[in-house]
């Protein structure tokens, strides 16, 4: 199994540099001029001379590129031409936010989706059954965007006198600060190396954060802030999951040894639990894999909707500004996570059905 990751891992290369050799060429190709687009309009000639010169910009673009695959190399994201900071700073900011986000869509989604389509199989060409196939080919036809403004329209507004509210922007609330873990225990951290930002990056995740120091009051205010951008980044993956849950329920429930199963008096709920569910789960969790990566590509409009500083929020200002460093590190911080959940979900097959060998 090591020497099948090992090889995942070496195969997946070509594609992560296919993927920076694409984000590169496209963010130059894009009508814009990342001067005028951070500068303003008014920016003179000379002042955007001075702008691309400080930034490299006015170098050959195959001199650029070969020059930030030297960086990255090295571990150097570059630094980010609105901010004037580094990406890697950026990122321990803005992807936890995004990480949280798409982990609660996702527990949302696998947690509603999977019963759904357990319940439609077993009550094939049910009322029941009808319903919720309806219902998931709604939830996969529905925009993020109008779910979101919907959302938060009647959440936040129409009940906002009642113990329904739910806020519609932000992280938290105002005056409510979490205080990172390494802080409230008195742990120091010398320099920026590798363990002080992972420190960094685990703190700027409020709940794991909150979790650590016990302060209910942050973790209380995080999830309920959570709740409506992860139901509308959910309705989507839901919907896929539950179809494809129900699709693999009702093969491996026509086959011959779930009819021995029930012959043999087994009680119902075990039947589909134990028998039918665990051999249906590889297709399962092959689109729960999947939709995690797409989920993150989905938190870019509804961290905007939300007010939401993530990776996905941030991208689309990177792309508005033509800010070439960020577009081009968060793609590959994306890429490769991407890469990474499949890898774990190939591996996963192995301990859920013992007769497949990775080799």
């Amino acid at each position: 199994m090591y020497k099948y990751a090992i090889r995942r891992i070496l195969h997946a290369l070509p594609v992560l540099f296919g993927v920076l050799v694409l984000a590169f060429i496209l963010g130059r190709i894009v009508p814009g001029n990342p001067c005028k687009a951070i500068l303003g309009e008014k920016a003179t000639v000379e002042v955007c001379e001075k702008f691309d010169r400080d930034h490299g910009l006015d170098r050959p673009i195959p001199i650029q590129f070969l020059a930030y695959v030297g960086e990255l190399a090295r571990g150097d994201f570059g630094n980010s031409l609105r901010f004037n900071r580094s990406i890697v700073q950026i990122l321990i900011e803005r992807l936890p936010m995004t990480v949280e986000l798409g982990m609660a869509g996702l527990l949302i989604a696998s947690i509603i989706g999977i019963p759904l389509g357990i319940i439609s199989a077993v009550r094939h060409n049910s009322a029941i059954d009808l319903s919720t196939m309806v219902g998931a080919n709604i939830g996969v036809s529905m925009p993020v965007f109008w779910l979101g403004l919907m959302l938060a329209y009647v959440f936040a507004f129409l009940l906002k006198d009642t113990p329904f509210w739910l806020p519609p922007s932000g992280r938290v609330s105002a005056g409510v600060t979490a205080v990172p873990f390494y802080e409230v225990y008195g742990w120091e951290f010398a320099g920026e190396g590798v363990v002080s930002n992972v420190a960094e990056f685990l703190s700027n995740m409020f709940i794991l954060n909150s979790l650590i120091t016990l302060d209910w009051e942050v973790l209380r205010d995080a999830i309920t802030h959570l709740i409506l951008p992860s139901v509308a980044l959910a309705t989507i993956p839901m919907a896929i999951i539950a179809r494809m849950t129900r699709s693999s329920m009702l093969q491996v429930l026509g086959l011959d040894y779930v009819r021995t199963a029930r012959a043999k008096g087994l009680v119902d709920r075990r039947v589909i639990l134990v028998h039918a569910l665990k051999n249906a789960l590889l297709p399962i969790v092959t689109i729960i894999g999947l939709q995690l990566g797409l989920v993150f590509s989905g938190a870019i409009l509804t961290e905007t909707i939300f007010s939401l500083s993530g990776v996905g929020r941030t991208m689309f200002e990177a792309i508005t500004a033509r800010d070439f460093p960020i577009i081009q590190g968060f793609t590959v911080v994306i890429a490769t996570a991407f890469i990474l959940i499949n890898l774990v979900v190939d591996l996963s097959y192995a301990f859920l059905d013992p007769r497949i060998r990775l080799d």
